[in-house]
């Protein structure tokens, strides 16, 4: 897992054509707005999680985000824990997020 931020995040996810956005907030969260082009896969819900995550191309990079960086981190420990390469946090989550949202 690498830790990044804010702006090396939308650097680095505009030049990797295997970037994958996945926000692992809850429901509730999603609704206040999601980093453009991300798909959510909620952490809260674990077995969801593990189904969807086996499902995922482990040869893409994911660029994973939360609320402040904490669920987000624990994501690619566990991406990492089932096989996944290449995975990267957002620190600081959305709060500190400078991009657009949708």
């Amino acid at each position: 897992m690498q830790e990044i931020n804010s702006q090396e995040w939308q650097q680095k996810t505009a030049s990797d054509r295997d970037a994958v956005i996945l926000d692992v907030r809850t429901d509730e969260e999603v609704e206040e707005g999601m980093i453009p082009g991300a798909k959510q896969l909620n952490i809260s819900d674990p077995a969801t999680f593990m189904d969807k995550a086996n499902q995922l191309d482990k040869s893409k990079s994911y660029y994973i985000y939360c609320r402040s960086g904490g669920r987000s981190a624990q994501a690619c420990a566990v991406l990492e824990s089932i096989g996944f390469e290449n995975t990267y946090n957002l620190l600081g989550g959305i709060i500190d997020w400078d991009g657009p949202v949708e």
